[in-house]
């Protein structure tokens, strides 16, 4: 699917139903129980843990990207199949991180499933991998530093 144009923005708790959308049609990272990540956990992290971004394109959120100030992780970076590989989540990804190290200086982390295309994004944009979480995920690590010298405009 060619997209029309796209508009990224801040998330809105409005945003919250097509998010849910988005993160329940992906093919890889799947929740084992979509019941896991409830609409008042997209809320939380949101308003008062986080923030968050969309990507529209042909009037609907094909993207979102949510990181948690509080744990000082990235707590989300979806992409519907139909838009992958098109950008959208590394424009997500550039929206979020500018903004985490324009108001935070601790370093961020993530985790992802092992041999998915998630983990070779994080891995090309310069994430450094920190070994593995307890429930199996690889963990990555970004610093303010790795983050603004992977910058080609500083």
């Amino acid at each position: 699917m060619i997209p029309g144009k796209m508009i990224f923005r801040e998330a809105l708790t409005s945003d919250i139903t097509q998010i849910q959308r988005v993160r329940n049609s992906v093919h890889e990272n799947r929740l084992s129980n979509p019941a896991l990540v409830t609409d008042d956990d997209c809320r939380r992290f949101l308003s008062v843990e986080g923030k968050g971004w969309v990507c529209e394109a042909d009037g609907r959120v094909v993207g979102f990207s949510i990181v948690d100030v509080l744990r000082k992780n990235i707590w989300a970076l979806f992409v519907h199949p139909d838009y992958e590989r098109k950008g959208i989540g590394k424009q997500l990804q550039f929206l979020m991180l500018t903004w985490y190290f324009q108001n935070y200086g601790e370093p961020v982390w993530l985790g992802t499933a092992p041999d998915t295309r998630a983990e070779k994004f994080y891995t090309y944009s310069g994430w450094r991998r920190k070994g593995m979480r307890d429930n199996g995920e690889v963990k990555f690590e970004m610093t303010k530093e790795e983050w603004l010298a992977l910058q080609p405009n500083r």
